[in-house]
């Protein structure tokens, strides 16, 4: 049976990811999918020398693939055609396209292997912590994005369809999103990774209607970490909780929040806040 239709946006993350992996690492090959049913359906490959691995569907536990799946961590073998501790259901598709070397990782959301990116090579090749650091990095960024997109949908879904306006309370829902998201991107490394994650976060604060900025308010501009810290000041984080979300010390908290206020000519937090609001820079 043929893999299920990806959503447009599972099929870009993790077309994304398999083209960074194949770029990061030195593996001539690279695949992977998400898991669908209890198994990972191959979506994406890149280098193949053959049609042999496409439409792949690797059940949990059975190849490598399924038991990195079941036991969320990496799994490897040098020469795949002799391997005596994973099961070769799958044989036909690998041997087929002359893979020796396989090296498995899964993608995990929350503790939960969400899918498996594959790097291949057709010799067999050695993996030490330069090879698989890459691999790791990029399974690390896709199961972010899945986190973050997948709260982002629960919070929207769960709002009224058909209102023309926004209650207290979805209001309120969708600042603390829009706040969670921004710490989550604080930490985020990746250029590429972090301005799709902009693009959630202007997805959100999109919703809440407001006006865009005109006259004056056009000339006001806060940094990014500005704004991190207003938007998690905005939900009624503490100086130290804002600190410990962003990584950030609790001095430097209060000199980003310094900075904002006097840019938003606002001599509290609250009415910071507020203003930023108003001009459209915090939904």
């Amino acid at each position: 049976m043929g893999a299920p239709t990806l959503l447009r946006d599972d099929a870009t993350l993790v077309s994304h990811a398999v083209t960074e992996l194949a770029r990061r690492t030195h593996f001539p090959l690279a695949f992977g999918g998400l898991e669908h049913d209890g198994a990972v359906h191959v979506s994406t490959i890149v280098g193949a020398r053959t049609r042999s691995i496409e439409g792949l569907v690797v059940r949990a536990e059975r190849g490598l693939g399924g038991r990195a799946l079941v036991e969320r961590r990496p799994r490897m073998t040098l020469d795949y055609r002799t391997a005596r501790s994973i099961t070769h259901d799958y044989d036909r598709a690998i041997l087929g396209e002359g893979i020796a070397t396989l090296f498995a990782v899964p993608v995990l959301v929350r503790g939960h292997a969400r899918g498996v990116l594959y790097c291949g090579s057709w010799a067999q090749a050695p993996v030490g912590e330069l090879e698989a650091r890459p691999a790791f990095d990029v399974a690390g960024e896709l199961g972010t994005e899945l986190r973050v997109r997948e709260e982002v949908d629960r919070r929207l879904s769960s709002m009224p369809v058909g209102d023309t306006g926004l209650s207290v309370g979805v209001r309120e829902e969708i600042r603390e999103s829009y706040a969670q998201l921004r710490s989550i991107a604080a930490t985020v490394g990746d250029d590429d990774v972090r301005r799709r994650l902009e693009e959630l976060e202007s997805r959100l604060a999109a919703l809440t209607g407001d006006a865009p900025r005109s006259g004056e308010d056009a000339e006001i501009h806060l940094s990014r970490r500005e704004i991190d810290v207003l938007a998690c000041a905005a939900v009624g984080s503490t100086n130290g909780e804002i600190a410990a979300s962003l990584h950030l010390r609790e001095t430097t908290v209060k000199s980003y929040l310094a900075s904002a206020m006097a840019k938003l000519d606002a001599s509290t937090r609250h009415a910071a806040v507020a203003r930023a609001r108003r001009v459209g820079l915090l939904p």
